[in-house]
């Protein structure tokens, strides 16, 4: 087991790739705090984390909202004690051309994406620098490497940002032995993969079939990413495995990036 007995927070853990290193960190040990703003699903991947053994905690979070995410960390120290792993996985988008982004298609997705993150690892690394010790990973995108396939401006300039805020926080924290890395999925099949898929469907007359094959045949290993390969890649940096690695951010996307 990579992370017996380690208390990680998930965010967005209801579903896709979020739910499926939920699962993963359980499999390997981890208790595991589901950060999650539905209710329904949050809920449900908690009962599968706990069918593994192990405790799975769903507590309803917003991270639009500052101080939904300190009632959350909050809530993981009264209930564990410590926090050892932070997967800052929540995220939104859409499908929008150059043209069709609005200020409030801009500070929705920002909010989430880039602030949401920020004061998550904030909050957090409050609490792991009290034990000199902990592992941060956030989900960036290869849209924030200049992907030309981004669902949108916005969504590209967020992940940037997460990539960018993975190597100053990297630098910042590694005097308190915690270590920050990020992850770029490429295109994953997650319902956010599926509701960009149906709207590629409404915009260009084509099926469904057709987008994804068109999606797979971009790929260069002609396959795009499940939810576990992203959990792979994710457990592994949370483990004492990847103890000399931080600041970094690797790409899981069949080959479609090369930096």
């Amino acid at each position: 087991m990579l992370l017996k007995d380690k208390i990680a927070i998930v965010t967005g853990a209801g579903t896709g790739m979020g739910k499926a290193i939920a699962l993963r960190y359980a499999r390997e040990g981890a208790h595991v705090v589901l950060a999650e703003i539905n209710e329904a699903s949050g809920q449900q991947a908690a009962a599968e984390v706990s069918a593994h053994d192990r405790r799975g905690l769903f507590v309803k979070t917003d991270l639009g909202k500052t101080e939904s995410i300190n009632s959350m960390v909050a809530k993981t120290m009264e209930t564990f004690g410590r926090i050892d792993i932070l997967m800052n996985n929540a995220g939104v988008t859409k499908k929008l051309d150059f043209f069709e982004v609005t200020e409030a298609d801009w500070d929705w997705i920002h909010n989430i994406n880039a602030r949401g993150v920020f004061f998550c690892m904030q909050a957090v690394a409050r609490e792991m620098v009290k034990n000199k010790a902990g592992k941060i990973i956030n989900i960036a995108s290869i849209a924030g490497k200049g992907f030309r396939g981004t669902s949108n401006i916005s969504y590209a300039g967020s992940k940037g940002a997460v990539i960018a805020m993975t190597r100053i926080g990297a630098s910042q924290l590694a005097k308190h032995n915690i270590n920050v890395n990020s992850i770029c999925p490429g295109a994953t099949r997650t319902d956010l993969y599926d509701q960009i898929m149906k709207e590629i469907v409404q915009r260009e007359g084509i099926t469904e079939e057709q987008a994804i094959a068109r999606m797979d045949a971009s790929i260069p290993l002609r396959r795009s990413n499940s939810g576990d390969d992203i959990a792979n890649m994710a457990a592994f940096l949370a483990s004492d495995e990847a103890r000399n690695i931080t600041g970094q951010s690797f790409n899981v996307d069949g080959g479609l990036m090369w930096d």
